[in-house]
């Protein structure tokens, strides 16, 4: 019966090209976006390691107030916290290199993502080797395990592989095994090639909860063990801001990321959002359904006065819906595919440091997903329809076959429908506009520079074979090419560019100021070459800006407005001394102490991240102290490409644009608003096919009626007007329900979207009018069809 049930479906929908096309889409958009977000959430928020018991591990994170956080931890602490810790059974800890230089036997060198591991690692995970054996407790700093992935591959599967000599970090060892085929290291965006052994490591910690205990308690615990590294780092730091650092216990079933605290309440937001997505395409099935099934009544009846039962009709619209969502998650796959393509691209075009390159891989609990929403879907837009069929078909009878009328009640459930679609589209076209209106905030920010048309390029310095001193001789005459280039208005050399993500800091000592303790802040510090300034619009507010000259004279420096501001409120900086602190943990490699006059003072630029204060910076000559750095910043009109040929004898590693690197500072942020814009869109679409669906199945059985209103005086005018009146009050009726629906999200969404205001409804005014709009022109052919009823034919057809 199924089966023949199943067929009967698929003939129906092969005479109705157009319905099908349209209901197919609609699954397909819904179900696809939907299994693209959740493949992604859960890839990033959810999918377990392949160790054993992964729900026991833990990790342990460091944050300064308002700072991202951090998982490094020192060898000292960490065997502090092995010792004292009651709500651990094991811990272990590692440290990630994604440049590690490595050389096996007599081959050459290369370069891998490594792992330096305490020889406790693959014990605790529980993991087994694929070949010979992995690192043990008792084993020394001399033993390396290379991974399946490394040894398939880079190795071609050499079975002889195991006790070959591996050169990495300045030291020989020996490769003892092959690591499972499955396990490429604990951290989701980086796959390890290499684990070395090492004793004292310290980095990223991974901790087993003990049997019984709970992450509460290992919190309450940890907070009090903290201290130990309070006191360690406040022994070697001068930051008063040592003692304000926290502590977070979080659960790492699913390994280590900064993805997470980065695109998990994104991912989380857009999942809520496509699963509105879902419910409007939802809505729209059933209410074309509806119509379907409604003008199938006479087929109904007829089945039923031949012996059907009413189990029988409502199996069979079960069964046509579930047809329709099945061929919708088939379509959905290539849907969610080329989804998941467009959010790992999005994802990976951040900072360098930043920049998410994850990969998404086919599972069994994706595949469950996908099925699961097939199913869930079939039953949702098919359970009104079908209820219909089961509860219309007993009253009808082969005398009212030729009436087609429906009942008031079901023409009012049909218009409830409509009316939930334009709430659910009016809702997505809000938060598109919010969004959007967020993102343009961010990026119109005044951030003391101007990043249009400025060109970075960074150049490969050790490529170029080339000393420093030979580097500091050949760029002063590369400036003076590329500043004679016609269209180019200033060029220069810096080390980190605004926003880049990079940079120094430090603690400076300025003659005369006894600065407090509590008020000490770090000062950023940036090498930059002349003309910098002028090539990223930062105004110069006093003194002067640096010269190739300077490059033979003492120390100069140049300063921010908040670092003239705090350390010279009521005197002038210019001619002022200021000396780098030689602070003991970073062994002074810049740090001594010869002074820097400061020569001029600049506006404030926010140089690191866009949301925070401007930083006190102070800015140093890129060709004095040995430091020559390697980015050039151009301003300029012309294409990039044009510039590619003047930049010689020094090889080009990466080319960009600042205004790139300003949006890519907001990725999670262009990620949902340009994802809620799309799916507005389609929520606008959907909201239109829906109500065109109800108008023209009204239009079509109200063809006899509309013909006696046009015999007895009415006017086509009246005629579109009544039909565009009716689609009228269901937008109407919609409006009212998205306005709670609005309120709700936008809590919801400033809880999960940094700094999101929502100061006027604006968003929802633009929303409500673009929805509105939409229906009344999907309204626009049904009514000329009503007002193009002929009342001859009408009256002769009654």
């Amino acid at each position: 019966m199924l089966w023949a049930d199943t067929l009967y479906a698929l003939r129906l929908l092969r005479r109705s090209p157009a319905f099908t096309a349209v209901a197919v889409l609609s699954l397909a958009l819904g179900i696809g976006a939907n299994t693209a977000i959740f493949s992604l959430l859960y890839t990033v928020l959810l999918r377990p390691l392949p160790v054993e018991r992964p729900g026991e591990l833990v990790t342990f994170l460091q944050q300064y107030p308002g700072e991202p956080r951090g998982a490094y931890w020192s060898g000292r602490s960490f065997d502090h916290y092995r010792q004292n810790a009651s709500a651990f059974s094991a811990m272990t800890a590692f440290g990630f290199d994604n440049s590690l230089r490595i050389r096996i036997g007599q081959g050459g060198e290369e370069q891998v993502a490594g792992e330096a591991v305490r020889p406790n690692y693959f014990e605790f995970l529980g993991l087994r080797p694929a070949l010979g054996r992995l690192i043990e407790p008792s084993d020394e700093d001399s033993v390396a395990v290379i991974s399946w992935a490394y040894w398939n591959g880079r190795l071609q599967a050499d079975p002889n592989v195991v006790g070959k000599r591996l050169f990495a970090a300045g030291s020989a060892r020996t490769i003892i095994g092959v690591a499972p085929r499955g396990y490429t290291g604990p951290l989701l965006e980086a796959r390890t090639d290499v684990w070395l052994a090492k004793a004292d490591q310290g980095g990223a910690i991974l901790a087993r909860l003990r049997p019984g205990a709970t992450i509460e308690q290992a919190r309450a615990e940890m907070s009090s063990l903290f201290r130990f590294t309070i006191e360690e780092r406040t022994a070697h730091s001068k930051d008063s801001l040592v003692r304000k650092l926290q502590v977070h216990v979080e659960p790492a079933a699913a390994g280590l990321s900064r993805l997470r605290d980065r695109y998990g309440k994104p991912l989380v937001l857009l999942m809520g959002v496509v699963g509105f997505l879902l419910l409007l395409a939802c809505v729209n099935m059933a209410s074309l359904l509806l119509a379907r099934v409604a003008s199938r009544r006479r087929e109904m009846s007829i089945r039923f006065g031949l012996g059907a039962t009413r189990a029988r009709l409502l199996a069979q619209t079960l069964v046509e819906s579930l047809v329709l969502s099945v061929a919708g998650a088939a379509a959905g796959c290539l849907v969610a595919w080329a989804g998941i393509r467009i959010l790992t691209r999005t994802m990976a075009s951040g900072r360098l440091h930043e920049q998410a390159r994850i990969e998404v891989q086919p599972d069994l609990t994706v595949l469950l997903f996908c099925i699961g929403l097939a199913l869930l879907t079939g039953l949702l837009f098919g359970l009104v329809p079908a209820y219909h069929a089961f509860a219309s078909a007993p009253v009808a009878s082969l005398r009212q076959m030729g009436k087609g009328g429906e009942t008031r009640l079901w023409r009012r459930f049909g218009k409830g429908l409509v009316a939930a679609q334009v709430a659910l589209s009016i809702l997505l076209a809000t938060a598109a506009f919010a969004l959007l209106d967020h993102v343009y905030r961010l990026r119109t920010l005044d951030l003391g520079f101007r990043s249009d048309n400025v060109l970075l390029m960074q150049l490969d310095a050790r490529r170029s074979g080339l000393s420093r001193e030979q580097l500091a001789r050949l760029y002063p005459d590369m400036l003076a090419r590329l500043q004679a280039i016609p269209g180019v208005r200033a060029a220069s050399l810096c080390g980190c560019s605004p926003l880049q993500g990079c940079g120094a800091s430090r603690f400076v000592l300025v003659d005369g100021f006894l600065e407090r303790p509590e008020d000490r802040r770090f000062t950023a510090l940036s090498w930059i070459a002349p003309r910098y300034f002028e090539a990223l619009g930062v105004p110069l507010l006093a003194g002067r800006d640096f010269t190739f000259a300077d490059a033979t004279r003492p120390r100069v420096a140049i300063v921010s407005q908040s670092f003239a501001r705090h350390y010279f409120p009521q005197t002038d900086p210019i001619g002022r001394r200021v000396r780098i602190d030689r602070d003991a943990r970073y062994g002074g490699w810049y740090g001594d102490d010869q002074p820097y006059e400061i020569v001029g003072v600049v506006g404030d630029m926010k140089y690191h991240e866009l949301r925070d204060p401007p930083q006190r910076t102070m800015y140093l000559h890129t060709f004095q102290d040995n430091q020559v750095m390697h980015q050039l910043v151009i301003r300029t009109s012309l294409l990039p490409a044009s510039l590619a040929p003047e930049i010689r004898g020094v090889p080009v590693a990466r080319i960009t644009t600042l205004a790139a690197q300003v949006d890519s500072t907001i990725v999670p942020e262009r990620l949902i608003a340009t994802l809620t814009i799309y799916f507005g869109a389609l929520g606008a679409v959907l909201a239109a096919i829906g109500l065109y669906g109800l108008l023209a199945y009204a239009v079509a059985r109200r063809v006899n009626e509309i013909g006696v209103r046009m015999a007895l005086g009415a006017t086509p005018a009246g005629i579109v007007r009544g039909v565009v009146g009716e689609s009228a009050a269901i937008a109407l009726a919609g409006l009212a329900l998205a306005v709670p629906l609005v309120l709700a999200g936008r809590v919801l969404a400033a809880r999960m979207i940094a700094d999101l205001t929502l100061p006027t409804p604006v968003p929802l005014v633009l929303g409500s009018a673009l929805i509105i709009a939409v229906v009344l022109a999907a309204a626009a052919i049904p009514a000329r069809r009503a007002a193009a009823v002929d009342p001859v034919e009408a009256l002769r057809h009654e």
